[in-house]
Order: C-alpha cells, then sequence, then structure tokens
C-alpha cells in the first residue's frame, strides 16, 4: 500500500497582510459615508425641531394668561402662565447637532456659528441653531420664517 502525503496548505502571511489592508480600506470608507449620513440627520433635526417651534409659538401667544396676545418669554423651556415656551424645541434643535444648551435673549445680542440662540419680545421672537452638513444656521421667526442662513446671525427677534 502506497501511503499519500497530506500537505498542510494555508495562508501566507502576505496574503494575510493584504486582505487585512483591504478591509481597512473598506471600513474607512464605509465610517466616513456615515458620518457624512449622521450630519445630515442632524441637520433634518434641527430643521424639525424648529418648524415645531413656530407652531408652538402660536399657541403660547394665544394661551399665555400672564400676558396673553403676547410673545413676552416665548424662548422659555418651560411653563410661562400655562402655556409652554418654544425653548424645548430649540434645545432638541440644538442637542441634535451636538450642543448642550442655547442662549436665551443674549446679553450682546447675536449668536455665534457654534451657538443656538432664542430671542423674544412681547411683539416677536426669532431662533436660530446651527448646521452641521450645510453650512450656516437655520432660522425660524414668528412671522412664520423657516430658512437656512449661511452667514448672518440672529440679531433680533426676525430672520435676517
Amino acid at each position: 500500500m502506497k501511503s499519500k502525503k497530506i500537505l498542510n496548505r494555508g495562508f501566507t502571511l502576505l496574503e494575510l497582510l493584504v486582505v487585512v489592508a483591504i478591509i481597512g480600506i473598506l471600513s474607512a470608507v464605509v465610517v466616513s459615508a456615515l458620518n457624512s449620513a449622521r450630519n445630515k440627520g442632524g441637520d433634518a433635526a434641527v430643521q424639525a425641531n424648529l418648524k415645531n417651534a413656530i407652531s408652538q409659538g402660536e399657541i403660547f401667544y394665544g394661551t399665555n394668561a400672564v400676558a396673553i396676545n403676547t410673545y413676552t418669554n416665548v424662548c422659555t423651556n418651560g411653563v410661562v402662565g400655562g402655556a409652554n415656551g418654544v425653548g424645548a424645541f430649540v434645545l432638541a434643535a440644538a442637542k441634535a447637532n451636538g450642543l448642550v444648551s442655547y442662549d436665551i435673549d443674549p446679553v450682546s445680542p447675536g449668536g455665534t456659528l457654534t451657538t443656538a440662540t432664542c430671542n423674544d419680545s412681547a411683539s416677536a421672537w426669532a431662533a436660530e441653531v446651527p448646521l452641521k452638513y450645510m453650512s450656516g444656521m437655520w432660522c425660524v421667526d414668528s412671522a412664520g420664517v423657516s430658512r437656512q442662513e449661511t452667514t448672518s446671525i440672529l440679531t433680533g427677534t426676525a430672520c435676517n
């Protein structure tokens, strides 16, 4: 009887290194695509939350028992005169893009491209939040405006 030699065959170190390198390149491409999608999703959340703030601002205007038919303190993240302010929506929009808070009627008017801001007065209000994927800010106001602003920074109670 003849005995057969069984050869142990495996991968060489070079072949394994090539496979690992290919996997590394593919994972880098996938991660960069996911970051882009995450930023687009954050911008969409900013827009949705701020559009909801417009509706809440109108509810506040008509039901705030402390100062009915005014927007005074509408930027509050809480209840004023039995009506919820728009602050919860502005804060949710800010958090969607990685911020932890927003400024209400800052001492020196105008936010920055890295700050969410909400300004109010008796007759109007406006809020803006920075965008990650698209450049600039998303701004909404009591006149129903909801739009992207690439260079302007909120200085009053209306989108510029």
